[in-house]
Parts: structure tokens; C-alpha cells; sequence
């Protein structure tokens, strides 16, 4: 048997085409592979190095924009990237996402990163980039990841890994074979993914013209006295947060039998919990918020997140959320909710926020804001009236959110039968000609 096969993966890669071969990365190079850079990230200057860390990479393996950050020649000199190099990310949460580098961007990589140049005469680099898109290649990271304080995979192990290498001239087929497939596919992805957006868009706006202009869109208007609120119904009044709510400091420490919830829990925008995150009991160290079934929960970690959620269940949580009971003669909690879900009460609450890399929101500020107020009667028409126009959204939303999951199944499963040479492409590229 050729000693570039690799057991532990002999058994799922056996039914490849008889002129394919499977072979250790390693033996696919020249040279070893390489750990990034240990600087820090402090320059944002276009005109040097882009350097490349885990947090500039996206689900699909694309560099972000808004992350952008570079190093200086001298420091970038060493790690410099070329065509068709591969970066691995070897610890953290995102181990194994990987990405592969175009000439047409300088670029260096960080130390949490490893980079893997494919030898382009045994291997096209496409194709090894492909084969990290596989559920085959996910399964192997999580049988090699190493768990201590964080998951990690090392160099050594990449090394390690085996694929299934076809003949070159197959390689470009299965190569061209996807790029085009893979591109359709995600503009597909795309245009859901923007539909989504645009759902949302219409939500926050329901929302916000509910609870900041009420249901009548002929009633009386006055000034609020506040610019970002604007004007609000004559008959409203406007009070400050903290007349309108307790605030709980109630602390729980190592009580491993009430439910946990955490910022992972609540979804963005939309006050939504996911309880399979954080409903069962959970081992949590240290100090935690109590909660009681009725209080409102917010974030003030990152709030431009927009995470706020009323519990309907007594538990305890991270300390990085408030827990507000409501006065229920003067404010429902789930009006509160739709109020601080609104862009503009989170734009000014992240407005006020401290520190560069948690940037939090604190108690004495969001207390301080104003809040337009109708009557209980009105409250609860406003509540009413939200939760029937945002329901069909939210469907939507969700049957959009299956489609794309879906769909990138679908995409999963292509990569691995065209890489695996379960389907033939050679005559794909004929067709299209």
C-alpha cells in the first residue's frame, strides 16, 4: 500500500476512481508549514501589507472589509502571501475555516493562522481550498482537534491530513466544474440573504412607528424635546427609564439548578430566545444575574447587537445583561422590548459606550433616556397590532433562513461528490464552450 495513504481516512475515501490516489498534504508541497506572524494589529494603512488574522474571514472563507488592518513591509517581510497560498486558522472556535490567497492583494498573515503552499505542479490549490468545504474535511478536523483550554489543530497534523488527488487535467475540470457551480450558488445565497435584510428593514420600521408615533396616523403630534425621538402623539407622555422600571442586582453564585441564559441566546433585532442554547441547566463559574418570568433582559455588552428578550421563566444569567422589572401600571415589558429593539434607542445606548474591544453600555446612562408613553390600553393595542405585522415577516424570514441553509447543504454535498469524483465533470467544460 502506497505510505501516503492515511488510515484513519482510507475507509471513506476507498471508492475514488482508479486514477486517483490519496495523499498526505504534505507530500503535495515542497515546504513545511509555516505559523503567521506575532504582531499586533494597529495600522489601518491600504498603502502597506494587509494582515490577514482568524476574525478577517467570514463563513466562507472571504476576507471582510470592515476588519481591515496591516503591518509594516518590515514586519509584513517573511509572511508575505503568493497566489494560491492556503490559510488554515489552528485554534479558537473558527479552527479549520480556510481561505485562499489571490495575487491581487499584498498581504501577511498572524500567528493564529497557519499557510499551506500547495506544490502547483502535483496539486492545483483550488482543489485542496475545495476539499476544506467538504463535510469529509469538518469531520476531520473535529476527530484531530486537540481540546484543551481551546480547540486546536497544529501544523504537524495539517501536514497530515489526506485527500483524494485526481490526474492535473482532472484537477482543472473539477476545479472549473465548481467555480462556476459555487458561484451560481452563492449569488443565489445572496439574494435570500439580501431579501432577509430587506424583511428586517420592514420590521424595525413597524416597530419603530408604533411605538414612537402610535397606531392613529391622524392623531395631534407634539415635540418630545428630544431630536432623536421626534415628535410623538399629543396625548404621550415622556418619562426617563428609570421611573419606569426596577432594576434587579439580584446576584446567584454556583446554583446549578436554575437555567442559564446568555448574550448567545437572544437573537439580534428581535427578542427572539433560542432555548437550545441556554434553557437546560448549565455550569456556570463565577456570578450571575436572577431573573424572574416577566423581566426584561438587555444587553449592554456590544448593544449595537440589539439583544433584549422578556422571560417567561425564572433563571439567571450573564452579568453583561440587565434585568429590568417593569412598574406594569406604568410600562408593559414587551412594550419596553419593542422600544429598545428600535435603531435609534440602540444607536444612542451604543453611542454611550466604553472600551475599544468590549464596549459596554452602563446603567446610569440607559436609565437616563426618555421614553415615549402611551397608556396601558394603548400599549397593549400598539403590542397587538406589532406582533400580528411582524409575524408574517418573521415567517418569511425563517422559511428564507431554512432555503439558505439548504441550499448550502446542497453546495456541501457538490464539492464533496465533484472532489471525491462521485459525479464526472469532464464534460461540463464542453458543454459550457
Amino acid at each position: 500500500m502506497n505510505n501516503n495513504y492515511n488510515s484513519s481516512n482510507i475507509e471513506q475515501l476507498a471508492k475514488i476512481p482508479k486514477n486517483w490516489k490519496v495523499v498526505k498534504w504534505k507530500y503535495l508541497s515542497n515546504e513545511p508549514m509555516m505559523y503567521g506572524a506575532n504582531e499586533s494589529a494597529e495600522l489601518d494603512d491600504r498603502d502597506l501589507p494587509r494582515y490577514i488574522r482568524i476574525t478577517d474571514l467570514d463563513s466562507y472563507g472571504n476576507l471582510k472589509d470592515d476588519t481591515f488592518k496591516s503591518l509594516p513591509f518590515d514586519k509584513a517581510k517573511g509572511y508575505m502571501l503568493i497566489n494560491g497560498d492556503i490559510l488554515l486558522a489552528r485554534s479558537g472556535a473558527t479552527v479549520g475555516k480556510a481561505y485562499i490567497h489571490k495575487d491581487d492583494l499584498d498581504a501577511c498573515f498572524a500567528g493564529y493562522l497557519i499557510r499551506y503552499r500547495p506544490n502547483q505542479s502535483k496539486i492545483k490549490p483550488q482543489l485542496v481550498y475545495y476539499y476544506t468545504q467538504t463535510g469529509l474535511y469538518a469531520d476531520w478536523i473535529r476527530e484531530n482537534t486537540i481540546q484543551a483550554t481551546i480547540q486546536n489543530v497544529s501544523a504537524e497534523k495539517y501536514a497530515n491530513l489526506s485527500m483524494p488527488v485526481p490526474p492535473l487535467e482532472e484537477q482543472g475540470n473539477i476545479v472549473y466544474f465548481l467555480d462556476n457551480k459555487t458561484s451560481e450558488i452563492d449569488s443565489l445565497i445572496a439574494d435570500k440573504e439580501k431579501l432577509i435584510e430587506l424583511l428586517e428593514e420592514k420590521r424595525q420600521a413597524i416597530i419603530t412607528e408604533a411605538v414612537t408615533k402610535g397606531l392613529n396616523p391622524s392623531v395631534k403630534m407634539k415635540d418630545s424635546g428630544v431630536e432623536w425621538i421626534g415628535e410623538i402623539p399629543e396625548h404621550w407622555e415622556i418619562n426617563k427609564l428609570k421611573y419606569l422600571v426596577y432594576l434587579r442586582n439580584e446576584k446567584v453564585i454556583d446554583n446549578y439548578t436554575l437555567p442559564y441564559v446568555g448574550l448567545e441566546n437572544i437573537e439580534s433585532k428581535t427578542g427572539n430566545f433560542n432555548p437550545s442554547l441556554g434553557i437546560e441547566e448549565q455550569l456556570v463559574e463565577g456570578t450571575s444575574n436572577a431573573f424572574y418570568s416577566g423581566d426584561v433582559l438587555f444587553g449592554k455588552l456590544r448593544p449595537y447587537l440589539a439583544k433584549c428578550f422578556v422571560a417567561n421563566f425564572e433563571g439567571k444569567c450573564t452579568t453583561e445583561l440587565l434585568v429590568m422589572k417593569t412598574k406594569e401600571n406604568i410600562i408593559l415589558n414587551e412594550y419596553l422590548k419593542f422600544l429598545l429593539l428600535t435603531d435609534i434607542y440602540i444607536q444612542v445606548i451604543n453611542s454611550s459606550t466604553y472600551g475599544a474591544k468590549m464596549p459596554r453600555a452602563n446603567w446610569d446612562f440607559i436609565s437616563n433616556l426618555l421614553i415615549p408613553l402611551p397608556n396601558i390600553k394603548e400599549q397593549m393595542e400598539i403590542i397587538k397590532n406589532v406582533k400580528n405585522e411582524i409575524t408574517t415577516i418573521d415567517e418569511l424570514r425563517e422559511e428564507l433562513k431554512l432555503q439558505i441553509e439548504k441550499i448550502k447543504e446542497y453546495r456541501q454535498s457538490l464539492i464533496y461528490e465533484a472532489v471525491t469524483g462521485k459525479i464526472d465533470v469532464r464534460e461540463y467544460k464542453k458543454v459550457l464552450s
